[in-house]
């Protein structure tokens, strides 16, 4: 009687062990980056349309000069402005009208729409160089913003000024993804002219960075789906349980002497 006690304790044991690692077991190749990289015999060349200046955008404009005093009037609350390791999300800006003119001291408005912000930062200069002469102009994109959502380690929106940011930079604003995170299944949300475009990612794929997605733009929405074998795992965790409870509760009553006979 004993002995029988014992073999089926241990059977109990193995079956519930075994359910637990078959439902907590994920592939690999579902965890990493670049499962491709080998097949790669060339560099990936993707010459990204640089984003052009539409209205309601913002933009950040410092005036270079060699002259202090100039420099002093455009520029004294810049650093005030900026963090503490020069982030441009701080800044104020100036603000793209409807019309795509911004109102810029002395000059009045300039019409920067659909222009490169090297191209805004030309014609700023050429209209300043009526009023101050030998300056150089910077213009960059401030409180661009890109949403990152799901399987990450911190959701939320988060600001950038790079004029190139890939897809992979923009998880890494969010922490990089969880454990749960799947690679291959990762959705990419564009408002694109008033349409609502969805695109489908692969990470794993390097064939990725060919892609016109692979860089971000402002607003842009990504979304990391949980591994199927994960969200799969879940129901299994039901399973596994209710048959550790009957295993333990069978083993009970076999030491109790209540089981069988």
């Amino acid at each position: 009687m004993a002995n029988r006690k014992n073999r089926f304790l241990r059977f109990s044991l193995l079956i519930t062990f075994l359910a637990i690692l078959v439902s907590s077991c994920v592939p690999t190749s579902q965890l990493s980056y670049f499962n491709d990289i080998d097949e790669l015999n060339e560099p990936t060349v993707n010459p990204r349309t640089q984003k052009l200046i539409k209205p309601f955008d913002k933009l950040y404009v410092r005036v270079l000069s060699i002259d202090l005093q100039t420099s002093q009037i455009f520029n004294s609350t810049d650093e005030m402005r900026m963090g503490s390791y020069g982030s441009l999300a701080g800044l104020i800006g100036y603000l793209v009208d409807e019309d795509g003119n911004i109102n810029f001291p002395f000059v009045g408005k300039i019409n920067v729409e659909s222009l490169t912000t090297a191209e805004a930062a030309e014609r700023i200069q050429t209209a300043l160089s009526d009023y101050v002469s030998n300056t150089s102009i910077i213009v960059k994109y401030v409180d661009n913003q890109v949403t990152v959502m799901g399987e990450v380690m911190r959701q939320g929106v988060y600001s950038f000024s790079q004029d190139k940011l890939n897809i992979y930079e923009a998880l890494g604003l969010g922490g990089g993804l969880t454990r749960y995170g799947d690679r291959k299944n990762i959705i990419l949300v564009r408002n694109d002219e008033g349409r609502v475009i969805r695109y489908r990612l692969n990470l794993s794929d390097s064939k990725i960075a060919n892609k016109s997605y692979y860089f971000i733009m402002p607003n842009d929405v990504i979304i990391v789906e949980p591994l199927k074998a994960i969200s799969t795992s879940y129901s299994n965790i039901t399973y596994t349980t209710i048959l550790s409870t009957v295993s333990t509760a069978i083993a009970v009553l076999l030491f109790a002497g209540l089981g069988f006979n």
